[in-house]
């Protein structure tokens, strides 16, 4: 199928590499978050529905940590770079690019970049 016959059925590509030759967003954690390093991060926001509950596109970060609490349900592949994820019971996961996982709304703890990590990312937000 064709990209323009993809436009036709209201079907959006995604393409990494278009995505990352675009002009980023760029903004860091608030700093009573950040725990160590200085992790700037970057969007390459491609999609977001209207009421913006719903967004996907590519998120980069430099090495640091911070506290994170998601409200938000994520799916995330890894596309380059390691990172630690740490719940707030201290169970520790590794993920590096290959792997693919959902973070579910509601965990809280610790995101940190080991190397610059660059993910997919697919999110869902709740409204209260």
């Amino acid at each position: 199928m064709r990209i323009n016959e993809m436009t036709r059925l209201h079907i959006i590509p995604f393409v990494n590499e278009s995505l990352i030759s675009s002009e980023p967003s760029e903004y860091r954690p608030a700093s009573d978050k950040i725990i160590s390093g200085n992790p700037l991060q970057r969007v390459w926001s491609h999609y977001s529905d209207s009421t913006a509950r719903f967004s996907v596109g590519i998120w980069e970060c430099e090495p640091g940590a911070w506290r994170i609490h998601y409200t938000e349900d994520e799916y995330c592949r890894i596309l380059a770079g390691r990172s630690l994820l740490t719940n707030d019971e201290g169970v520790v996961r590794e993920v590096i690019a290959g792997d693919e996982f959902i973070i579910p709304r509601g965990f809280t703890g610790i995101w940190e970049v080991l190397e610059c990590t660059r993910k997919v990312y697919v999110i869902c937000e709740y409204s209260n």
